[in-house]
């Protein structure tokens, strides 16, 4: 699939249910995200409505299901164009990012989609840093990305 030439032939909103993404906003974030209990690595996708790049992210999230469903997250998302406090909050410059927590602790953000094997790499060493043993390497594994320390609260 060439998302490039042409990220407007697809039904973006079709991400959501794929991943079971639930919604958030500035107003439930942290009772729906942050606070409940749960070792289980979660994502908050932040995106904006006819954000090109955003729609980058969601053609390759759907054509790669499998290889994305891999990575063992608990998938959340926001409109930040609708919902710009909430961009506030995390410091956005841009869409779409990706910001981590578990166990109540937010572990580092990923600004951009770097494609499949460099988000997969990132997800990987989150999950190493953590204590979680790293999932096998495959096809869709690369080097990671550089994740900051967590922001102290």
């Amino acid at each position: 699939m060439d998302v490039g030439a042409d990220a407007g032939s697809f039904d973006p909103a079709g991400v959501f249910h794929a991943y079971d993404m639930r919604a958030v906003h500035s107003g439930d974030v942290d009772a729906l995200l942050v606070s409940p209990p749960g070792d289980d690595l979660r994502c908050l996708f932040l995106w904006g409505k006819d954000c090109y790049n955003c729609n980058l992210f969601k053609a390759a999230a759907l054509a790669q299901q499998d290889a994305l469903k891999a990575c063992r997250l608990s998938w959340f998302h926001a409109d930040v164009y609708q919902d710009p406090a909430l961009g506030r909050r995390f410091g956005l410059h841009g869409v779409p990012a990706f910001i981590f927590y578990r166990s109540g602790k937010r572990l580092g953000k990923v600004t951009g989609w770097p494609g499949l094997p460099r988000f997969s790499g990132a997800v990987a060493e989150l999950y190493r840093k953590t204590g979680d043993p790293p999932r096998a390497s495959d096809e869709n594994s690369g080097a990671g990305l550089e994740i900051p320390p967590p922001i102290p609260t």
